[in-house]
């Protein structure tokens, strides 16, 4: 059974910054830059006719495209670092976005998420890194930024259950107002021709 989340791919040139982060950290096991991904909601395990469901109900989303630049490192876990992740600035459209998608997640009857939405990628999964050598590679690395780059959609994307995360599988994309047009046709086509997972 496939684990489904929604979130925003990264565009190569960002990715390509993003790459530039691996390294210098023992006990590191770098996410592939193919996987790069910022994730909207976690949704988990579902059934076929549930990923239908959620599938159909994103279909209502309409909102623009937008701007979103990456900056900044961080890890999770502060006594025992668990990740290493690269952030987002602030976005209003980001938010507005995944406040959408929550709500209709909620309203499909899937748990609320009990952590509070912090947008960034994770470059990382740690196994035994100390805390110093965490805090030595995030301060070498503190003024991390990309160039803006430009969000034209949002997808649902599944990952089966390996070590590490991935390999992630786009199911379904949805244009964002603005984007690119013949973009938008194939994903009509494609979704139209099989919804996820029959």
């Amino acid at each position: 059974m496939p684990r489904l989340f929604t979130a925003l791919e990264i565009p190569r040139d960002a990715a390509l910054s993003l790459s530039l982060l691996r390294g210098g950290l023992p006990g590191a096991r770098w996410i592939d830059v193919e996987n790069y991904h910022l994730t909207l909601r976690f949704i988990g395990d579902v059934e076929g006719h549930v990923a239908d469901e959620i599938a159909n109900a994103l279909d209502r989303v309409h909102r623009p495209s937008f701007s979103l630049t990456l900056s900044g490192v961080g890890a999770f876990g502060q006594k025992k670092p668990h990740a290493v992740w690269a952030g987002a600035v602030p976005s209003p459209d980001l938010n507005a976005l995944q406040g959408e998608i929550e709500r209709i997640c909620q309203r499909l009857g899937i748990p609320a998420d009990p952590r509070k939405f912090m947008p960034h990628v994770t470059l990382a999964r740690l196994r035994n890194s100390s805390p110093l050598d965490v805090a030595q590679y995030l301060s070498a690395r503190g003024n991390f930024s990309t160039m803006p780059f430009r969000i034209s959609r949002f997808v649902l994307m599944s990952s089966r259950d390996s070590v590490g995360g991935g390999p992630y599988i786009v199911e379904e994309a949805w244009p964002l107002s603005g984007g690119d047009a013949r973009a938008v046709s194939r994903i009509a086509n494609a979704s139209d021709a099989s919804r996820i997972m029959r």
